[in-house]
């Protein structure tokens, strides 16, 4: 369990600031939805949905391979050798983006705004540049750093959104030729969001000098190939995650035949509710910072099968919690969402099917430990793969007649199948111990819940009306049933957890 106590250590050092850092974002996202209705927000929709397609290409999966091989390779030769390769590859990678930025505007349906696009090229330039010291910093267990860089780029993210819209912008209004102004011009609309990561990117970077500092203009062609002969199934997984993840955003507008604004504001809709999946996300993003290396160390040893089986099981509990959380709270999230624009809501319910895939997703990503350490990258690829093919037909064949609904049911399958192929194979050639019953078991449970919970609030309206405090009653109630289940049957697991065992 020393393993475990472990992981759970690194995941509080590295995942708070992470959290942290992608509430803040998760708050400054809603403010955007605040600030402007669905058809003035599906640009940023559009743009956020472009970025992590092209980061996976940007940095072709060498995080993954960094940490990899700095088990058994000398870790500054190594360090050298990538960050070479990543300035060689950005550099170039940028330029023909910025070649193409007018073809590729008209692709995505952003010819009005190749601002964003320009945009949007400085901070895949600058994100990139930022991958493998950010990594440097976790390899040498340096989270203090890692968390103050990750919390000033967020903070500082904040500032600027909030100085264009609401210092720039009121000065605009009042007397357009000051200074203040003309710093705000009316026609970016939401693209200071946009602008206001670039920024933040830029400036983080140089937070990083000393990792940059401790880099020299070296290249080991052998071991560059060796790296790369690991990474390149990365990339097809990386592209496949995003074309699971962000297709249905991509595409929507061109396998509808409505009104360019209608098709507009369907996917501002659709995107704000797929932010409120948001809280899962986040779970998954911090535990991945801290599982990756830890997968890695723990494989060399004797019970390592084991370890695994027992965080995946403390994983899909804490996906349980964060489950609820989201849908039994909906009407709670649907408020900070559509408070200024009611016709956000309009989409709400999608959110449990999209927070379960999430849950899915998660689950896959623990699974894939078997791939990456019997060095079968491609399995995973194939994966990745067949689960875009699936995203793909059914959001042609679902978006047309179930709009944003048949998206998020596309995502759904999508995600089921990955899990259950990688559980299936992983069990051939890496077994480990899963409690599959048991974990299934939870995630019913967890969804009847939620039926229960949509059941006593349909009763409330029909016998006395939509009363709040009795819904927020209800939501407490169940989760902390769900809390008394889990405190029963994982008592003798949860003593022996850190912080938690204690007061058991």
């Amino acid at each position: 369990m020393s393993g475990i106590k472990k992981l759970a250590g690194q995941t509080v050092w590295y995942g708070l600031p992470r959290i942290m850092a992608r509430f803040l974002n998760f708050a400054i996202s809603l403010l955007g939805f605040q600030l402007f209705d669905p058809n003035g927000s599906y640009a940023y929709t559009q743009i956020y949905s472009v970025i992590p397609f092209l980061n996976i290409l940007f940095t072709y999966g060498l995080e993954t391979s960094y940490f990899r091989f700095a088990q058994n390779k000398d870790r500054s030769e190594l360090y050298n050798t990538l960050m070479v390769s990543v300035l060689i590859t950005t550099t170039v990678l940028s330029l023909i983006l910025y070649w193409l930025r007018s073809p590729l505007a008209d692709f995505i349906g952003m010819s009005d705004h190749p601002e964003y696009m320009l945009w949007m090229i400085g901070i895949l330039f600058f994100d990139t540049l930022y991958t493998l010291p950010i990594s440097k910093l976790r390899l040498e267990e340096r989270p203090r750093k890692y968390a103050f860089v990750n919390v000033f780029s967020i903070l500082l993210n904040i500032a600027i959104v909030l100085f264009f819209y609401y210092v720039a912008k009121p000065a605009h209004e009042k007397t357009p030729y000051t200074f203040l102004g003309q710093l705000y011009d009316p026609k970016v609309g939401i693209g200071y969001f946009v602008l206001a990561n670039l920024f933040a990117s830029a400036i983080s970077l140089l937070l990083l000098y000393k990792e940059f500092s401790a880099f020299k203009f070296r290249f080991n062609w052998g071991l560059w190939k060796e790296v790369m002969n690991y990474s390149y199934p990365l990339i097809i997984v990386g592209f496949g995650g995003m074309i699971n993840e962000m297709l249905s955003r991509l595409v929507y507008q061109r396998v509808l035949s409505l009104p360019v604004k209608q098709e507009q504001f369907e996917l501002g809709v659709f995107g704000a509710c797929y932010k409120l999946a948001v809280l899962i996300t986040i779970f998954i993003q911090v535990f991945r910072l801290a599982a990756e290396p830890f997968f890695f160390n723990q494989s060399k040893n004797e019970n390592a099968q084991k370890t695994y089986a027992r965080v995946m099981k403390l994983f899909v509990i804490a996906c349980c919690f964060m489950f609820l959380t989201v849908v039994l709270f909906l009407d709670v999230w649907k408020y900070l969402i559509a408070r200024t624009h009611p016709e956000y809501a309009q989409g709400i319910y999608i959110v449990p099917i999209l927070a379960m895939a999430s849950v899915f997703l998660g689950i896959y990503y623990n699974l894939s430990v078997w791939y990456k350490l019997t060095n079968k990258n491609m399995f995973g690829a194939y994966i990745t793969v067949a689960g875009a093919i699936i995203t793909i037909v059914l959001n042609i064949l679902l978006i047309p007649k179930f709009h944003y609904y048949g998206a998020a049911w596309g995502t759904f399958v999508c995600y089921a199948f990955m899990m259950v192929v990688s559980y299936t194979q992983g069990q051939k050639y890496y077994p480990v111990p899963y409690a599959k019953k048991k974990l299934i078991a939870y995630l019913v449970i967890c969804t009847l819940l939620f039926a229960v919970h949509e059941a006593i609030k349909a009763f409330m309206n029909a016998k006395s009306g939509y009363f709040m405090p009795v819904y927020l009653v209800s939501g407490l109630a169940l989760m902390s049933l769900f809390g008394l289940l889990i405190l029963t049957v994982e008592r003798q697991e949860l003593k022996k957890l850190p912080y938690v065992g204690r007061f058991l």
